[in-house]
């Protein structure tokens, strides 16, 4: 499985070369970085500390050329902002290459370029590639279809300093489960802030709060509150190799599948 990274040089972009140059039948064919990045021209292997020896991703330049990189893999894996990937989705759909998409705070307009490239070609896109995560919005869409109304919901979410969206794509994705579970529409009952005079908490809202700070990966927690008790849900994740692992093995799970978009629900079957 050939694969090109959008992002080479970031973060996630570094930890999921490593997990391609961990994952058998997984090399190495594109690495992208924005025209003012600094790592242009860099082996994308060695500036995410793989050694020279590992040939499944050393000799792999980082590049600007978004058609070049993505053009010459099978599956481009994308974890950048939103006007990069929907542009990267573009080429992608152009170049007939799947694509596994971990990018958040996508408007309406941009999502529904997304479902358009998708027409052309396989797409995975999830807010979080976490096994543990899957499981737990299972979980809660379950919960709150168990629990009557009296049971308000809280989603809060904590990320690093550097994130630059919120409520992370995570805890929206939280919350549209527990709208599922409840057979609402989120956007008709969530409140994604609360400051000043806000009055009495109405019945059936979905409440959300977000906190940044220093190098959190992510915590998020789902809660049922009553009068007399509170349920809590909770995943922490403690490396980005977990999301990294996941979107590798979305990759792999895309050969050979017809256009579509796709979620990890697929990928895992749960």
């Amino acid at each position: 499985m050939k694969i090109a990274i959008a992002g080479a040089a970031g973060r996630m972009g570094q930890m999921l070369i490593r997990q391609i140059a961990g994952t058998p039948g997984c090399s190495l064919a594109g690495a992208l970085e924005g025209a003012a990045s600094n790592a242009l021209g860099r082996d994308a292997g060695e500036v995410a500390g793989v050694g020279p020896d590992v040939k499944s991703v050393r000799g792999v330049k980082i590049v600007s050329d978004g058609a070049a990189a993505i053009g010459a893999a099978q599956v481009v894996i994308d974890f950048t902002v939103p006007a990069a990937t929907v542009a990267h989705a573009k080429i992608a759909a152009d170049k007939g290459v799947a694509m596994v998409i971990g990018t958040t705070g996508l408007d309406p307009a941009q999502t529904a370029l997304i479902h358009e490239a998708a027409k052309k070609v396989p797409i995975m896109w999830a807010a979080n590639m976490a096994l543990g995560v899957n499981i737990l919005l299972a979980l809660v869409e379950k919960t709150a279809a168990m629990l009557d109304p009296s049971y308000d919901i809280e989603v809060l979410e904590m990320h690093h300093r550097h994130k630059i969206d919120a409520p992370s794509g995570t805890a929206l994705a939280l919350g549209r489960a527990a709208a599922a579970g409840r057979k609402v529409k989120l956007e008709d009952v969530w409140r994604k802030s609360r400051d000043g005079h806000t009055g009495a908490r109405p019945s059936g809202e979905i409440g959300f709060a977000a906190l940044r700070g220093g190098e959190e990966v992510g915590v998020h927690t789902v809660m049922f509150a009553a009068a007399g008790e509170r349920l809590e849900l909770e995943h922490r994740a403690f490396s980005r190799e977990t999301y990294a692992l996941g979107a590798v093995t979305a990759a792999k799970w895309l050969e050979g599948k017809k256009p579509g978009l796709y979620g990890m629900k697929d990928v895992l079957g749960l």
